[in-house]
């Protein structure tokens, strides 16, 4: 503790314990965190290639895709990077100004995919509960304008709550008890009653997080409506495998996010340690798996890595016979 304490008088800024009593722990940590990592990279990356690259994918669907793609990079780059370094650094600092921006850049890149997410599902109603008029409906204009709502209200929410958590005085207290910085943390360092910050923050979640997943539970019910309807069991299979992907990822980012309230004020270190897993999971694991679940399932995706890398080669083999 007293090691700490010097690191921040020395350090103006905050220190973010994360596992640090479980050294080894840690160096576990590290290696799957970095394996990870990398593989979020690659995979979002690939994906906006992809859709750029193959007129195939010049639709709605993979426009909202390929923003998802880039959210979760940038998402994953806001918090990993410097988790990283603090794993391998006994001083564990981080700059004030370096944790309001963490904390405004992760919240509101996160409140982004709730919102993205339901502009997702509403793509894929229309695609199947409208399919003639598809086209007339998610035109290119209106998928962008969806697009910039979301990203308009993600971080208009994230500025609210970052202005308002760190107006809260802390007395002294600057262990962060996590791996970044983020709100619910960072209110357990207030030396004073944080009750209207709580009732602000449930606010925040209704708005950015229930009225989205009401959305898409309204998108998915007509969608389940208009499915039971088509008689070709092909037909069904197509609409359901379209959607399928998304709903998957719906149920693991909203899952993992709104479970983490439940550790907005851990009383226990068993309760610590929940919360902390919860956010590495919602920081990392999602963002990693939402370009495997979306190409596993997808064969315009493959059929585009296939065309991509077929091309590869070819030109590969013509370099060849040149020399």
């Amino acid at each position: 503790m007293r090691r700490f304490n010097n690191t921040f008088h020395h350090f103006n800024g905050f220190v973010l314990v994360g596992f640090s009593e479980w050294p080894r722990l840690e160096m576990v940590l590290f290696v799957v965190i970095c394996i990870f990592y990398i593989l979020t990279l690659f995979g979002n990356s690939t994906i906006i290639i992809l859709s750029h690259l193959d007129p195939r994918l010049h639709t709605p669907m993979y426009f909202f895709l390929a923003n998802l793609s880039f959210l979760d990079l940038c998402y994953t780059t806001s918090t990993v990077p410097q988790m990283l370094v603090n794993i391998q650094s006994h001083k564990r600092n981080i700059s004030y100004i370096g944790c309001v921006a963490q904390l405004f850049i992760f919240l509101g890149l996160g409140s982004t995919e709730c919102v993205l997410l339901s502009v997702m599902a509403f793509d894929r109603y229309v695609a199947i509960c409208q399919p003639l008029q598809y086209t007339v409906i998610m035109h290119s204009w209106l998928c962008q304008q969806l697009a910039a709502v979301a990203w308009v209200t993600g971080f208009s929410n994230s500025l609210v709550q970052t202005v308002l958590t760190f107006l809260l005085p802390r007395c002294g207290q600057y262990r962060v008890e996590n791996f970044f910085c983020e709100v619910p943390a960072m209110l357990q360092l207030s030396c004073v009653d944080t009750r209207i910050n709580e009732v602000e923050m449930y606010a925040a979640v209704v708005v950015i997080k229930v009225i989205p997943v009401g959305l898409i539970l309204f998108s998915y019910i007509n969608i389940v409506r208009a499915v039971v309807r088509i008689q070709s069991s092909e037909g069904r299979k197509k609409a359901f495998n379209t959607c399928g992907s998304h709903l998957l990822v719906v149920i693991m980012f909203y899952g993992s996010a709104i479970s983490g309230y439940a550790y907005m004020a851990p009383k226990s270190n068993s309760a610590k340690l929940k919360g902390k897993l919860l956010a590495l999971f919602y920081g990392l694991l999602t963002p990693m798996l939402n370009p495997l679940i979306y190409t596993l399932r997808n064969k315009d995706v493959k059929g585009a890595v296939k065309k991509l890398l077929g091309r590869e080669q070819e030109q590969g083999g013509t370099c060849l016979r040149r020399m």
